[in-house]
């Protein structure tokens, strides 16, 4: 018997069951999506010229962003759940978002760099 197979079907169920194991939750999803506009405010704090009323919203943001991407993104996020990966679609601010979470990460498909300029737009 050759080995060589044995060695490539015990790699590829070891490899499957890691990305069950690591498959992102709706939770994961939601903290993905938080820093991400955290991420992005601080890009655009870097860029603009200081305002108070910039001040009061990022003041805001940083002080409840939990619960303002809880009540915008959970409840208009669809999970697709494959097992080995998750499918996240939301649909907030006008902008349609797709995102793949593999292996306990996140790669934006579609849509993230509209949120934040939409974002952008709202609170500058």
């Amino acid at each position: 018997m050759k080995i060589w197979p044995l060695i490539l079907l015990v790699t590829s169920l070891a490899a499957s069951i890691a990305l069950v194991l690591t498959n992102p939750s709706m939770d994961d999803y939601v903290t993905f999506v938080e820093a991400e506009l955290g991420k992005a405010l601080d890009r655009h704090e870097a860029s603009a010229a200081p305002n108070r009323e910039r001040e009061v919203v990022r003041t805001i943001f940083r002080a409840h962003s939990r619960e303002l991407v809880e009540s915008v993104v959970r409840p208009h996020t669809v999970q697709r759940n494959w097992g080995l990966f998750g499918f996240f679609e939301t649909t907030a601010l006008e902008v349609h978002i797709e995102v793949l979470g593999l292996g306990g990460r996140f790669f934006p498909l579609k849509g993230i760099d509209d949120a934040v300029v939409r974002l952008g737009r709202l609170a500058f």
